[in-house]
């Protein structure tokens, strides 16, 4: 009994300084905070043919190993040495916190996610996605018809193909955005071809002008091709008056020209009077009508017409014969400007004689003297005042004034 209390004991005591010096080993674990080590890297995006490069860096590093493995999960490089065949793969930078590698000519076969591990128990990793851009090739810029006749729809297309990823497409025509239509190809090797529809309706105003479509692609820049429109209309049709210039009279000639312009250009022009003939002697030179001689009996509406493969057009002149005495009596007209001036000029001229009088009036001011009673200062009453004043008045020779 004594031994099997002993042994009790004894196990109590030594259960007792286990759990002591495990509680005292964590709560010095507790106490010492090792950092840990962090593993990074990024993703690579890289065109086609390019320099791709990847780097896995560690934070804190205790010199434990970096390695860099394939997609396949084959080591590249283990620290700074490469068991890999592939001379493609090159040593960047080696330390204890960064291993960097650059792979040359990039390949679509070379897509996938590069390991970065770090020797640690258990092992870190992170992951490098290589993502290869295909450029596309030129686009390729077509039309149903090279020819369009103004108020037609016309289509063109925009190709771009072999491209990954799938490009966008845009069209623009004089500084401004147009809706296309775009579909989307992709086929078994990952690439992407794409082809935009643009309708348009085209103006006289469109003939000459670049319809650009713009392809945008992130391993590509100012990627673009441009097509230009041949538009067909009918004649703008325009009547000037050579002369006279101002009233029609009797007796007098006239001269009109008519212009056609259009694409293609107007073969013929033509001149007619509406409801009825033309006058006996008019001349047509070309395109001019010349009329000798006005009378009232021309009188009437005289049209010019032009006409193209597109269509016909025409401009109308009203002629108007006046008595030949007709304007005479008419006053000329008054150029008001004129009369203006000549006012603001004589009011100026008026304005400076004013001045000048007044600076000479000021500067020549009169001073008025008087001896109308001299002899009432030196008086000795009122009496003798009065009399001396008299005796004043009566000289002639006292009574003059001066004016200064």
């Amino acid at each position: 009994m004594a031994i099997t209390g002993s042994g009790s004991l004894c196990s109590s005591i030594l259960f007792f300084l286990v759990s002591a010096a495990f509680l005292l080993g964590k709560g010095a674990a507790q106490d010492i905070q090792v950092p840990g080590q962090n593993l990074e890297t990024d993703n690579v995006s890289v065109v086609e043919g390019e320099v791709a490069t990847i780097s896995c860096r560690v934070r804190n590093n205790d010199d434990s190993v970096i390695q860099l493995l394939n997609p396949n999960r084959q080591t590249i490089y283990f620290r700074d040495v490469r068991p890999l065949k592939d001379s493609r793969f090159q040593l960047v930078n080696f330390s204890d916190n960064e291993l960097q590698v650059s792979l040359s000519n990039v390949s679509l076969s070379d897509e996938g996610r590069y390991v970065c591990q770090l020797y640690t128990d258990p092992p870190q990793e992170a992951y490098a996605v290589i993502t290869v851009l295909v450029p596309p090739g030129n686009p390729i810029i077509e039309s149903q018809e090279d020819i369009v006749s103004e108020g037609n729809t016309t289509e063109i297309t925009c190709t771009a193909m072999g491209s990954k990823p799938a490009a966008s497409i845009r069209w623009l025509k004089e500084g401004k955005e147009l809706q296309g239509e775009s579909t989307v190809e992709d086929t078994d090797d990952k690439m992407y071809t794409v082809t935009s529809r643009l309708i348009l309706t085209v103006r006289k105003e469109d003939d000459g002008v670049p319809v650009i479509c713009m392809v945008d692609h992130p391993a590509v820049k100012d990627f673009q091709a441009q097509k230009y429109l041949e538009v067909l209309y009918k004649p703008e049709v325009k009547i000037t008056v050579g002369f006279p210039q101002g009233l029609t009279r009797e007796g007098e000639a006239l001269e009109l020209s008519c212009t056609a312009e259009g694409k293609p250009k107007p073969q013929s022009v033509r001149w007619m009077k509406l409801d009825d003939e033309l006058p006996d002697h008019a001349l047509l030179t070309g395109s001019d009508l010349y009329i000798d001689s006005l009378n009232k009996s021309y009188n009437g509406t005289y049209r010019c017409m032009a006409a193209n493969a597109v269509g016909e057009a025409y401009a109308d002149y009203v002629l108007f014969v006046h008595d030949s005495r007709a304007g005479e009596g008419v006053p000329r007209t008054v150029d008001h400007a004129v009369i203006g001036g000549v006012v603001a000029v004589v009011v100026f001229a008026m304005l400076c004689l004013l001045i000048i009088l007044g600076r000479y009036f000021a500067r020549h001011k009169g001073t008025y003297f008087t001896h109308e009673a001299k002899g009432a200062d030196d008086a000795a009453d009122a009496d003798t005042a009065i009399i001396n004043a008299e005796g004043g008045h009566s000289n002639s020779e006292e009574k003059k004034e001066y004016y200064i």
